[in-house]
């Protein structure tokens, strides 16, 4: 153990002779560190975790690449894209590829003998991955498929089943044109979801992708598109160039023409605003790591003020300016610790309490999301206390330079 730290840690942990000068100070100093990490870890958390969610729901309502027809032209009254009997498996294959499924989708009218409702249709195939969907169902249950026939049962969102006064087991008829003709088809209500999605719920509903087809006089063979989802997202530009060039050539020799959009192209807006997220997160952390360090530059030169007479008896001894500073940059690293410690916890236990027990809320219809979001990252977490540690000592090594314009003679006999 070496000399100043051994001195640092006597003047650490004895407090019995501390001045009421420097007491204060040093638990402001203290309490200013812990404050502002708790801060950083529930900002980059919350941040982190909304970030998260919200990519989650638009990806799980949608796909992380939609494979459509050029000739479907962002409408929903989609043009008929020929699928050949080996393309999904094709892309499968591509790695980083999780899941491919068809789907189709269809303007048409809810009418009941109350209300009546313009909604998009949106058909769901056999492989349909239901995983997202199953967690926001309110009511019912999920439509059952057979190979034989089409499935006339219908899912509906908690905003549409309200406002046509609809619940699970009710008929209701819906009307689509096609060629200036109107057809018109009878489901099943089968189960009631609420996504919190309003641009999804208030606009789409669920069928078997057979009945559009059959709707559309589309070959079998044929549907509105695909819908690919990739292991990662970070993978998805590369994955999304293997899907271009497999479908490139395919298209090359079936003669057809496929538009790919990614859903950073499908929603631009939304990502565009979670991406000004980061900007907040990093003014909040470059804010409270100026004010840790300045409360702990203030609480430093109080201690070297209030213990002139050691360092005058420290340089009287023999002790050159760059022991004493490094006694004074000890003192500041125990007092560092203790605060960043004391912020951990308040952090992580806040995080926690949220996490575990969804205490604040926030409204869907704003913020996508029913709940303050919580993602803990232990790579975040060690990043975020290794740069207080190193931002905060380095604030302090221009204070602890004062020690070297302290003569001796005149320490000594300061009171």
């Amino acid at each position: 153990m070496s000399l100043e730290y051994f001195i640092a840690k006597r003047l650490f942990f004895k407090t019995e002779d501390q001045k009421q000068v420097s007491r204060p100070a040093v638990r402001i100093a203290t309490m200013g560190i812990a404050v502002g990490l708790a801060v950083m870890l529930i900002a980059v958390s919350v941040v982190v975790g909304f970030k998260r969610q919200v990519e989650t729901n638009i990806i799980g309502l949608s796909s992380h690449i939609q494979v459509t027809s050029y000739q479907s032209n962002y409408s929903y009254e989609m043009a008929a894209m020929e699928l050949p009997e080996k393309l999904p498996e094709q892309l499968k294959a591509i790695p980083g590829v999780r899941h491919v499924q068809r789907f189709s989708t269809k303007p048409g009218i809810i009418k009941t003998p109350e209300s009546f409702q313009t909604i998009v249709f949106k058909g769901f195939s056999p492989d349909f991955d239901w995983n997202f969907l199953q967690q926001y169902l309110l009511e019912g249950y999920l439509p059952e498929l057979n190979d034989s026939l089409p499935s006339t049962q219908i899912l509906l969102s908690d905003k549409m089943a309200r406002r046509l006064k609809l619940k699970p087991g009710d008929k209701l008829l819906c009307y689509f044109t096609r060629d200036e003709q109107l057809y018109t088809r009878q489901w099943e209500l089968c189960g009631i979801f609420d996504t919190h999605f309003a641009e999804f719920d208030k606009v789409f509903a669920l069928v078997d992708d057979r009945q559009i087809v059959k709707l559309n006089n589309w070959d079998p063979g044929q549907a509105g598109g695909l819908e690919i989802f990739v292991d990662n997202i970070r993978e998805l530009p590369q994955v999304e160039s293997d899907v271009y060039n497999l479908l490139f050539k395919t298209g090359n020799l079936q003669g057809n023409s496929y538009m790919i959009q990614s859903v950073y192209d499908l929603n631009p807006d939304m990502f565009g605003w979670l991406d000004l997220l980061d900007m907040n997160v990093w003014l909040i952390l470059l804010l409270m790591i100026f004010v840790s360090g300045f409360n702990m530059i203030s609480g430093l030169l109080i201690l070297i003020l209030e213990r002139t007479n050691l360092i005058g008896m420290l340089k009287a001894m023999g002790a050159d300016n760059i022991s004493v500073r490094k006694v004074f940059l000890y003192l500041s690293s125990f007092l560092i610790g203790k605060g960043m410690l004391w912020g951990n916890v308040l952090g992580l236990g806040l995080c926690l309490l949220q996490y575990f027990f969804r205490i604040l809320k926030l409204d869907p219809a704003v913020y996508y999301i029913d709940a303050v979001p919580v993602e803990l990252n232990l790579w975040y977490i060690l990043l975020l206390n290794l740069g207080t540690l190193l931002a905060s000592l380095l604030m302090v090594l221009g204070p602890s330079a004062l020690v070297a314009r302290i003569s001796p003679v005149k320490a000594i006999r300061f009171d």
